[in-house]
């Protein structure tokens, strides 16, 4: 059964023309970075390097849209930055990029290469569907701090990703929870792939197309759905 995934109106009206694509996987087959993970992640820092030509990953027009819309709903962009330009930052720097797991390193070797935002969820965790709205304030994010389990608010008018039971994902897609995360025991997940104009909705599909690609090859076997782009 497909997930719903809701957009809200008021986040359609701070970001027209945002646009999403959703893969949706069963069967995937997780575990530690392997080798091959890893190259995709070295190898998707030198495409980011060709693309950037020498710039830095704010200065790219994709993510300068990123930091408007973040400043517009009251976070600061060089404080709190979309997962892609964290990602580029450090894929361009001496520390590289992290490797998490294998599904994981997927998804973050295609937000690199191609500047996007990535995402990805434990389909079995989710509660519900999921919405993207702007917060009131009283929603419950649970995180980790210092080894222990901390329930944070995200501010009022911030932009999330929640579910039935709360915040998945604080101001848009800056820091995910760990309740959804893709953990090594993941079989069935959500990828999400988000983009502002000036990307052309074809990019994103070609990002979508390269991951749902990886995924195949890497869980043979597995179920993998690519929905169609959607555009507010």
């Amino acid at each position: 059964m497909t997930l719903t995934l809701t957009v809200s109106d008021d986040v359609r009206a701070l970001a027209p023309g945002f646009t999403h694509v959703m893969i949706e996987a069963q069967g995937l087959v997780n575990g530690p970075t392997t080798e091959e993970s890893a190259a995709l992640l070295d190898d998707a820092a030198r495409r980011l390097a060709v693309r950037l030509d020498g710039r830095a990953p704010h200065e790219d027009p994709h993510m300068a849209a990123w930091r408007e819309v973040y400043s517009a709903f009251g976070s600061k962009p060089s404080r709190t930055r979309n997962s892609a330009e964290a990602l580029a930052r450090r894929a361009l720097s001496g520390a590289g990029l992290p490797r998490i797991n294998l599904l994981v390193d997927l998804y973050n070797a295609i937000s690199v290469a191609h500047l996007i935002p990535v995402g990805g969820e434990d389909l079995d965790r989710i509660q519900g569907g999921m919405s993207l709205v702007r917060a009131t304030g009283q929603e419950d994010f649970v995180t980790a701090a210092g080894g222990e389990e901390v329930v944070e608010h995200p501010d009022a008018g911030e932009v999330v990703w929640r579910d039935e039971t709360g915040v998945t994902c604080r101001r848009w897609n800056w820091r995910q929870g760990p309740r959804t995360r893709l953990t090594e025991e993941t079989t069935s997940a959500l990828f999400l792939l988000e983009s502002l104009a000036p990307m052309p909705v074809a990019d994103v599909e070609a990002a979508g197309a390269e991951l749902a690609e990886l995924l195949e090859k890497f869980s043979a076997g597995a179920r993998i759905t690519v929905h169609e782009p959607r555009t507010s």
